[in-house]
């Protein structure tokens, strides 16, 4: 399933989005735009919008997917409803998605990093 993007934010979804993650929810997580099912699917809502990859760098083709889905995970946990025991989880996803979507590893590995600090 391929991402496609709306025009008005930096980056918004014209289209639902939906992957399986390791993530699970212990019940059903669902906010306006984000739901997580306690399987791990991951349901992404049209119109949901974010920035893309933060930090100094490009938003590139193979970063687009997983910038997606860390944002919205995050999203979740930030909220308070999904508990932040996930994090590394998401965080090591971010980096499997990007390596999935193509980029090269020691780029992949700095971008992991990035997210474990920051």
């Amino acid at each position: 399933m391929s991402i496609r993007y709306r025009a008005g934010y930096k980056y918004q979804l014209a289209e639902s989005y939906e992957i399986l993650t390791p993530i699970l929810a212990e019940i059903g997580i669902s906010c306006r735009f984000i739901r997580l099912d306690p399987e791990g699917w991951l349901r992404i809502r049209e119109d949901y919008a974010w920035d893309g990859p933060s930090g100094p760098t490009m938003d590139t083709p193979d970063s687009m997917r997983a910038s997606l889905v860390h944002d919205a995970l995050y999203q979740l946990m930030c909220a308070g409803q999904l508990d932040r025991r996930w994090r590394a989880s998401v965080d090591k996803l971010f980096w499997e998605l990007l390596l999935e979507d193509g980029m090269e590893p020691g780029r992949a590995a700095l971008w992991y990093a990035a997210v474990e600090i920051f």
